[in-house]
């Protein structure tokens, strides 16, 4: 028998069997304990499972890369913390730690900001649905097609060779010379755009979002408020705005922590040349190329603590809305 139709059996019957199993002895067990201990018992029983696969595959990685990042690139000796010096001490890292903030900063502020006006304006037009599933499809297609489409978009060629990329085409019809859109080390102007092809396809996501939480806004409390005389950017902002903060909010934090991981469409569309590499390429090359994991490990606990201050502000929003709720 071919091993892959075992192994596929083994994940499609013999996962849920084990957790089927797993489960009913768990509540034979706590037939055997007192009244008093099975309601205390009974929920970590139950999260054992998940609480087992998080050690095993998230806690357990996290503390090897750390403990790995503190090693030299053979992994036999303690290095300090030489690998975060040489990060932040060497040009091609400091770049990149300058693209993930370009990233950062305007990919959230294109996709929040399209995202909530689109929100906005498809609401109150008859195709709604049709316009939201327009804009929403690019997010379907993955990041690897998505360059792709977009490398011919940017694409140039040294004049006199004909121009076959899309943008430069038009140039040429009005008559202006055509472009080197990232081929060029110009400061942030190649990474910007490399960043609107991520925008492109998410912005779609923070529309879809954003237009969910809108359709929850009372529309008689946007009603009173027009009654009263106010305007519509009045009502927008005393009124809409807040009521979207939450959603904004994780909207926001999605596309921070998306940004931090951007790393497809860097390496099909530019190959991290022309000075458009982020730390995530970085990492990346230093684990493959160069054959250096400490260096890696390094740069990978680096994002880490760049998200860590994201989710711990988003969850504590999060309790704060619970507890006025």
């Amino acid at each position: 028998m071919d091993p892959r139709l075992v192994t596929a059996i083994i994940v499609v019957v013999g996962v849920p069997a084990v957790l089927v199993g797993y489960i009913w002895l768990t509540e034979q067990a706590l037939r055997l304990l007192g009244q008093r201990l099975r309601p205390r018992l009974r929920p970590w029983l139950w999260l054992a499972p998940a609480l087992a696969f998080l050690a095993v595959f998230l806690v357990y990685p996290t503390i090897g890369t750390f403990v790995r990042s503190l090693q030299n690139k053979a992994g036999t000796d303690f290095a300090g913390l030489d690998n975060y010096a040489w990060f932040f001490g060497n040009d091609s890292s400091l770049i990149a730690l300058r693209n993930s903030l370009i990233w950062l900063v305007v990919l959230t502020a294109i996709t929040v900001g399209i995202g909530l006006l689109v929100a906005l304006f498809v609401d109150r037009v008859r195709y709604e649905t049709v316009a939201k599933s327009v804009i929403f499809v690019p997010l379907a297609i993955s990041m690897v097609a998505a360059s792709v489409i977009w490398t011919f978009m940017y694409d140039y060629r040294t004049p006199p060779d004909p121009q076959v990329g899309t943008l430069n085409a038009l140039l040429g019809t009005a008559g202006i010379a055509p472009v080197a859109w990232v081929q060029v080390s110009d400061f942030a102007f190649n990474t910007i755009l490399l960043v609107i092809v991520m925008a492109w396809m998410w912005t779609g996501f923070a529309m879809v979002i954003l237009s969910a939480a809108l359709k929850g806004i009372n529309p008689e409390l946007l009603e009173a408020a027009r009654v009263d005389g106010a305007t519509e950017a009045q009502v927008f902002r005393r009124i809409t705005l807040p009521l979207l903060a939450p959603t904004i909010a994780v909207v926001t934090t999605t596309m921070i922590i998306t940004a931090l991981k951007a790393f497809d469409i860097v390496y099909v569309m530019t190959s991290g040349n022309f000075d458009t590499q982020v730390v995530a390429f970085q990492m990346i090359r230093q684990l493959y190329d160069f054959g250096n994991p400490g260096r890696a490990s390094a740069i990978a606990v680096i994002l880490l603590l760049a998200i860590i201050p994201v989710m711990a502000i988003n969850i504590r929003r999060f309790r704060a809305q619970e507890a006025i709720r």
